[in-house]
């Protein structure tokens, strides 16, 4: 959204294709307290916010979209979904991540990977949530503030990743309880309802049965490249490889955001590599008139 904000002052003709709704992971994101102007704003709000702008600029949005169609090998890109079928000489590829599923516990409704979306059917119940990063914390809290009755951090690594804030603050909550070293190996779901997990401590051995309700994943993410494989040169992890100017190998092709290979991965860095591509790719256009 970014790219076509300035794509569009630019008096450039843009559109932005989107899988699902607009803003991405950040719409799951309880509260974000790092994004410069707001100490405080939900997710869904800010990206709410931007949306408005693209949408005041003219800017063509097409959502909850499925691409049925992608050449960017050709001078005129072509991407076809479902109600239209888009042609332009230059495109930006955004499609950010998606969290990692763990595969083992998929069968299970109550499994979940968005807080947000399924955590207040949690209310005065136990929670298990998988993995010690800032998400897996972040969501923590936002459960607790919902009024889950106890949450479980359970980390593999023998160290939590998470903002050492974020670590005490769950330490100072009565209610909750980390667990480092330790995975969910199973669960139990008698009458066809999550009960117990049972968890394994990996350096010593033997397993643990807990009562529990529900279980959230926040384990990392994968980029979301796989229609792009075999055009787009890609890292070994899958992420599109791309210059400073955020140039791909393909000329008029331009990624920005978490799908990108970077070291850093955050709202305001997404936004600059956006303005970074929607500024390579005005100038690739004045280039080839």
């Amino acid at each position: 959204m970014t790219a076509a904000i300035y794509a569009a002052r630019a008096n450039l003709k843009v559109a932005v294709v989107e899988r699902q709704i607009c803003g991405g992971l950040v719409n799951s994101t309880h509260v974000i307290e790092n994004f410069p102007s707001y100490k405080s704003i939900h997710g869904m709000e800010l990206m709410e916010k931007v949306q408005d702008q693209i949408l005041e600029l003219g800017v063509h949005v097409e959502q909850v979209a499925e691409i049925a169609s992608l050449k960017l090998g050709n001078r005129l890109k072509t991407v076809e979904t479902d109600e239209f079928i888009y042609t332009a000489p230059a495109v930006i590829l955004a499609t950010g991540r998606e969290p990692i599923r763990l595969t083992h516990l998929d069968e299970c409704e109550q499994v979940h990977y968005c807080s947000i979306c399924d955590g207040p059917a949690y209310k005065g119940k136990r929670v298990i949530v998988i993995g010690g990063g800032n998400a897996g914390f972040d969501e923590t809290l936002y459960l607790l503030s919902l009024g889950v009755q106890h949450a479980t951090i359970v980390e593999m690594m023998d160290n939590c990743a998470a903002d050492q804030a974020t670590q005490e603050e769950i330490a100072g909550r009565e209610n909750t309880e980390v667990l480092t070293g330790t995975q969910v190996k199973e669960i139990q779901q008698p009458n066809g309802r999550l009960a117990t997990a049972s968890l394994e401590h990996i350096q010593e051995g033997g397993l643990d049965s807990v009562p529990v309700d529900g279980l959230f994943v926040f384990v990392g993410q994968r980029p979301n490249t796989e229609m792009f494989d075999g055009s787009v040169d890609l890292s070994p992890n899958g992420y599109i490889l791309a210059d400073g100017d955020m140039k791909t190998n393909l000329p008029g092709v331009f990624a920005a955001g978490d799908v990108v290979e970077k070291k850093y991965r955050q709202i305001t860095t997404a936004m600059s590599d956006g303005t970074i591509a929607a500024l390579s790719a005005g100038a690739f256009l004045n280039e080839i008139k």
